[in-house]
């Protein structure tokens, strides 16, 4: 019979599959940080919306923040309305663009559409240039990258300084006074500037005074020429123009006229916008606040900025203690699990690119609210997607109308490593308290399935596989002193064992008490119907007195076979074992059952003349005679075929008759005892009683030897096979 694998699923898998349930514990607790997260952000949000508000409380009704006329534009005309950009160092006056930020970006171009003269063609301008204004500490800086196809230079004797190319400049001072001055240079090299009047009513000096404050320099390139200049803000207020006049002959005509505005006069002058010191000051009293802050008018342009939007991380204190870390089991775990965790977690960065804004004009839906008079933040991405920033816009009032907006930036950094921070330690005290737990829940399965392994195993070699209770093993059953339900299921089994054995005890000794307590009636039933016969009985009285006597003989073959199993035990127990020639054995049996059945026929067969073993031989003809026996018995053909196959260790005797085959049922309970067979159809008038001890005994005697019987049935023609397989070892001397 082939045994099927089946699947075990015992404690340890099943308190394993309990546990987990464990895991979603992290799963709840990643849903817990990421409200924490959602908390913060909403927080980070109103604190910077909160910095907004204050900064804009404090330019609240403070128009002499914004005098300037620039802030006040109803509208603002491109090149026109110059804006300086704040520079982040002085400038290297040497006519070159590398020190500029930006150069290309920020510079605007000025050309056909900028002509302040009669308007010429494209095909017929010669001239065009771009220029870039910016500001730093106490100086305003001017570049002019200028584009021309000849460039004519002041001659060095002449006194008008107007015959050439040149650049014109005018501009009011701090005290409204209108400044005219002209750059003309007799070759490339320091800056030769002129005032050429000091009102608005073009009232011209007698001789052109040198405007030394004016400092800069004159480069020829190969396009035409670089202007680049400084003047002190203290010269110059919001009001300016200029312009480049183009020349291509010597004392010849004036070309065309290209600038940002008539130069000529106050009323034609453009505008120009500087980041405003007094709101700077003011905003960075605010620069403790790690935030980018900027300050814009109404038309978008910067007014004041501070920090640096990859420093505004939204940390507003350090709570990490990283010497106390260095010591502590989590920073221990770290240097194993910090790779999973940079896999799997969205780590801050601080490289990212934040090209949204121009530094002269910021844009955004919160901005265009904030300068409407409605407070709005908002949540974008950088450029190249690798930070969040959120911006908060306050409108700036002035009496009732919004005249500027503050916009307070940080990115989301901060609470990203705060977030990955508590990620990380949840997600690895978890997974220590997941393992401890685990290894908790083994141990405690392991003990549990152990203790009730030990209690089956004790069960088992208890009752051997014929059902029989060994009453040693039975006695010393270890019963456990835990007091649990294994405890009580313990003492339940030794309770149940003691009894059975005692039962079984009481059956195994029954039949020897049956037979010694029925023998004496027997024998007197018996006695008295030998006395009966030799009297003088009816003639129909004989019959019954026969029937009477044949009963009796059976009931006392029946006791004799009851006893026979517990005599054989009994002698097997004390008989020594002496080595002897199997095939001497079998050989003479057969003979003998040759005389006792003449019908029979019997084919015997074996591979070798010598065999010896060790055991009792008069047992093994015994075993032969009670498979013979059974097999005569349920044999159809009066064929037995007898045979020894030797194996390494080991000797196998089959004994097959051809007939009924065993039920499947029956092949593993054939012998034990007091079991039997006999559904024989052709044996019907049979009388002989059969308790099934033949097989029983044949069992018995082979486990004496260190052997063992089995019965299988064969086809082609069917039937049943007896082997006894019994192993080849010598006792030793």
């Amino acid at each position: 019979m082939i045994n099927k694998l089946t699947f075990r699923f015992g404690l340890r898998a099943k308190l394993l599959l309990l546990s987990s349930f464990l895991f979603a514990i992290p799963w709840f607790g990643y849903q817990y940080v990421w409200e924490m997260e959602k908390y913060l952000r909403f927080g980070q949000e109103q604190t910077i919306i909160g910095t907004a508000r204050a900064l804009a409380t404090a330019l609240h009704e403070r128009p002499n923040l914004f005098n300037n006329q620039a802030s006040f534009l109803p509208s603002v005309e491109k090149g026109k309305d110059l804006y300086g950009y704040q520079l982040s160092q002085a400038i290297n006056l040497d006519g070159l663009p590398h020190d500029w930020p930006n150069f290309q970006t920020k510079a605007h171009y000025y050309g056909v559409e900028n002509q302040l003269s009669q308007p010429l063609p494209v095909n017929k301008l010669s001239s065009h240039f771009t220029a870039t204004v910016g500001k730093y500490d106490k100086f305003l800086y001017f570049f002019f990258q200028v584009v021309d196809d000849k460039v004519i230079y002041r001659s060095r004797n002449a006194r008008a300084i107007n015959k050439n190319d040149h650049f014109e400049l005018a501009f009011t001072d701090d005290q409204g006074k209108f400044k005219h001055f002209i750059l003309s240079n007799q070759q490339q090299g320091w800056l030769s500037a002129f005032q050429i009047n000091n009102s608005e009513n073009n009232e011209i000096l007698d001789f052109p005074v040198p405007a030394n404050f004016i400092q800069g320099k004159w480069l020829s390139t190969e396009q035409g020429f670089n202007i680049e200049f400084r003047i002190p803000l203290t010269e110059i207020t919001d009001r300016l123009a200029f312009a480049i006049h183009d020349i291509d002959e010597t004392l010849g005509p004036t070309l065309s006229v290209i600038g940002s505005a008539d130069p000529s006069s106050t009323k034609t002058l453009g505008t120009i916008l500087v980041p405003s010191p007094e709101i700077e000051r003011i905003v960075q009293g605010m620069s403790y606040t790690k935030s980018r802050i900027w300050v814009v008018d109404q038309h978008h342009r910067v007014l004041a900025k501070s920090g640096d939007i990859k420093k505004a991380q939204g940390l507003w204190q350090k709570n990490i203690n990283n010497a106390e870390d260095k010591n502590s089991w989590y920073a221990l775990t770290q240097q194993y699990l910090k790779p999973v965790f940079q896999h799997l977690l969205n780590k801050p960065q601080n490289d990212f690119i934040d090209q949204l804004y121009d530094t002269q004009n910021l844009t955004g839906e919160h901005i265009e609210k904030a300068l409407t008079g409605i407070p709005k933040s908002q949540w974008r991405l950088t450029t190249d997607n690798k930070a969040v920033i959120i911006s908060a816009a306050y409108p700036i009032f002035i009496g009732n109308t919004v005249n500027g907006a503050v916009i307070v930036e940080e990115t989301t950094n901060g609470i990203l490593s705060i977030r990955n921070q508590a990620l990380e330690k949840l997600f690895t005290s978890i997974l220590a308290i997941m393992l401890l737990g685990a290894l908790a829940f083994f141990f405690f399965a392991s003990r549990i399935s152990n203790r009730i392994r030990h209690l089956r195993n004790q069960a088992e070699i208890a009752i051997d596989e014929h059902g029989r209770i060994n009453n040693d093993i039975a006695q010393s059953m270890s019963v456990s002193p835990a007091n649990d339900e294994i405890g009580d299921l313990s003492r339940s089994f030794s309770t149940a064992v003691t009894r059975l054995s005692q039962y079984n005890h009481y059956l195994e000794n029954m039949s020897s008490r049956l037979s010694h307590e029925l023998r004496t009636p027997i024998a007197i039933v018996r006695t008295s119907l030998e006395n009966l016969s030799l009297q003088t009985l009816p003639g129909n009285s004989t019959a019954y007195i026969d029937r009477a006597q044949s009963g009796i003989t059976r009931l006392n073959n029946i006791l004799t076979n009851m006893s026979e199993a517990t005599r054989l035990e009994q002698m097997l127990s004390q008989t020594d074992k002496s080595d002897f020639n199997l095939f001497d054995v079998v050989n003479g049996c057969i003979q003998g059952y040759q005389q006792i059945y003449p019908a029979l026929n019997i084919e015997y067969q074996v591979f070798t003349e010598k065999l010896m073993l060790s055991g009792s031989p008069e047992h093994i003809a015994q075993l032969l005679d009670k498979v013979i026996a059974n097999a005569v018995e349920f044999s159809q053909d009066k064929h037995i075929f007898v045979s020894i196959e030797q194996k390494s260790k080991e000797v196998v005797i089959h004994i097959s008759n051809n007939g009924v085959l065993l039920p499947e049922t029956m092949k593993q309970r054939l012998f034990d005892s007091m079991v039997s067979v006999r559904d024989i159809p052709h044996r019907s008038e049979d009388k002989t009683p059969h308790l099934g001890l033949g097989l029983y005994i044949a069992r018995l005697i082979c486990e004496f030897h260190g052997g063992k019987i089995s019965a299988s049935n064969h086809h082609n023609p069917q039937g049943v096979t007896v082997s006894a397989t019994l192993p080849i070892q010598l006792r030793k001397t």
